[in-house]
C-alpha cells in the first residue's frame, strides 16, 4: 500500500495530481507498450505509485508518498483523507471486481477515493475515476463485492440505482442488509438471492461447493430436507403445477441440490391413514403421512428456525407466539389437495399436533 503523510493538500489538487499520473502512465504505455503488457496486479501498484511521485514533484504532495506493505483498501492514501484503488485487466475491457461492499480494509479517515484502472492488452491504456462512479453492480464471491466499470454512466452507478449515496451506503449499520432489500425488490418470480440470506442472520446453510442430485442423498438427508420444505413452503398442499417450485430453488440456491422429481418425495404412496388420538383420517393425502411421522422434527424446526427467516419464507408481517397454530393457518389457507379441503386439512394438521 502506498501512503502520503501530507494532510495540507486539497480535493482539486489531488483530483489534478491523480489526473497528471494518469496522463503519464497514457504516455509512458505507447512508447513502452511491451513492459506493461508484461505487468500483474501487485506490479501495476508500484508503477502508479512512480507516476504519482513523479507528478507530485513542486507540489504540496511532494516526498510525501510512501509504498507501505498490508492488504488495505485504497492501495494508495494521500493527505489522510485521499485515496487511490488500483485495479487492471488483461482483457480488452474496462471491467473488474472491486472490494467487498461492507469495506472492512478501509484505511481508517479516508474520505474520498479514486480509482486507476489499467487495461493492460494492446493498446495499453489507463482511467482514473472517483471510485463510487465506477460501481455499477454488486456480484457476489465468497461475500458481496462491487463490480468495477469504468465506461459507466454517472445515472447507471449501483447507487443511482439503490437510491443511496456511496457514502450513506458505506458509513450504514448494516451496508449488506441494504443492499439486500434492493436486490430482492427487484426479484421476479421464480428468482433467489443464492449468495445471501437474511443480512445479520444466516439460515443455516449447508451447500458445499459441489451440486448434488436429489437422488444422491441419504436417507437421512432427505428427511432432514423434506421436514425443511414442509415448515417453509406451505403452498406445497395447493393444487398449482408451480406448488414445488420456491422449494426447488431454495434447495438449489441454499443448498447446492438438485431435483428433478420434487413432487415424488410428498405424494409417492397416493393417500395413507392417519390415526390420532383424536380420531382416524382415511384416505388423506401422502404429505399428510410425512407430517406425523416427521410431526416431532416439524414441531423443532418451527421453533428453532430465526424469525426474521420465518418472515420472509411464510410471506408474514409478524410470528405469532403460537407458530404451530400460524403455520396450521397457512397450511389450510393454501390447501387444495385432492379429496381433502381446507376445513380437513386444518382438522388432520390440528389432530396431528395436539
Amino acid at each position: 500500500m502506498i501512503i502520503s503523510n501530507n494532510r495540507a493538500p486539497s480535493l482539486d489538487e489531488f483530483k489534478d495530481l491523480v489526473a497528471n499520473a494518469t496522463s503519464l502512465l497514457n504516455d509512458d504505455a505507447t512508447k513502452n507498450a511491451k513492459y506493461y503488457l508484461t505487468r500483474n496486479a501487485q506490479l501495476l501498484e508500484k508503477d502508479v505509485f512512480n507516476a504519482l511521485v513523479n507528478c507530485a514533484t513542486n507540489t504540496k504532495f511532494q516526498n510525501t508518498i510512501t509504498v507501505v506493505s498490508g492488504q488495505k483498501f485504497p492501495d494508495i492514501l494521500a493527505a489522510k483523507y485521499y485515496g487511490v484503488e488500483v485495479k487492471s485487466s488483461k482483457d480488452n475491457k474496462w471491467v473488474s471486481l472491486g472490494g467487498s461492499i461492507n469495506e472492512s480494509t478501509r484505511v481508517e479517515d479516508v474520505e474520498r477515493i479514486y480509482l486507476t484502472f489499467g487495461k493492460l492488452t494492446d493498446p495499453v491504456e489507463f482511467k482514473s475515476r472517483p471510485y463510487e462512479d465506477c460501481l455499477s453492480e454488486v456480484v457476489a464471491t465468497h461475500y458481496p463485492r462491487y463490480k468495477i466499470d469504468m465506461n459507466l454512466d454517472n445515472d447507471e452507478t449501483i447507487f443511482k440505482k439503490m437510491n443511496i449515496s456511496y457514502d450513506e451506503l458505506r458509513l450504514s449499520d448494516n451496508a449488506v442488509g441494504e443492499v439486500i432489500k434492493y436486490y430482492k425488490s427487484q426479484l421476479k418470480p421464480g428468482e433467489s438471492l443464492w449468495w445471501i440470506d437474511n443480512g445479520d442472520v444466516v439460515e443455516d446453510v449447508t451447500a458445499s461447493m459441489k451440486v448434488r442430485l436429489w437422488g444422491t442423498l441419504t436417507k437421512t438427508e432427505k428427511e432432514t430436507f423434506v421436514r425443511s420444505i414442509i415448515v417453509f413452503f406451505p403452498e406445497i398442499f395447493g393444487s398449482s403445477p408451480k406448488k414445488y417450485e420456491r422449494a426447488a430453488l431454495w434447495l438449489t440456491s441454499r443448498h447446492g441440490i438438485v431435483s428433478t422429481s420434487m413432487r415424488d418425495s410428498f405424494s409417492a404412496g397416493g393417500t395413507v391413514n392417519i390415526v390420532t388420538k383424536n380420531g382416524v383420517f382415511k384416505n388423506v393425502p401422502q404429505i399428510f403421512g410425512n407430517i406425523e411421522a416427521f410431526s416431532t422434527g416439524i414441531v423443532k424446526k418451527i421453533f428453532s428456525t430465526h424469525e426474521s427467516v420465518l418472515l420472509e419464507m411464510w410471506n408474514v408481517t409478524k410470528i405469532e407466539d403460537n407458530r404451530i397454530s400460524q403455520w396450521i393457518d397457512l397450511a389450510t389457507e393454501n390447501c387444495k389437495l385432492k379429496n381433502c379441503d381446507a376445513t380437513l386439512c386444518k382438522e388432520i394438521l390440528t389432530a396431528i399436533f395436539t
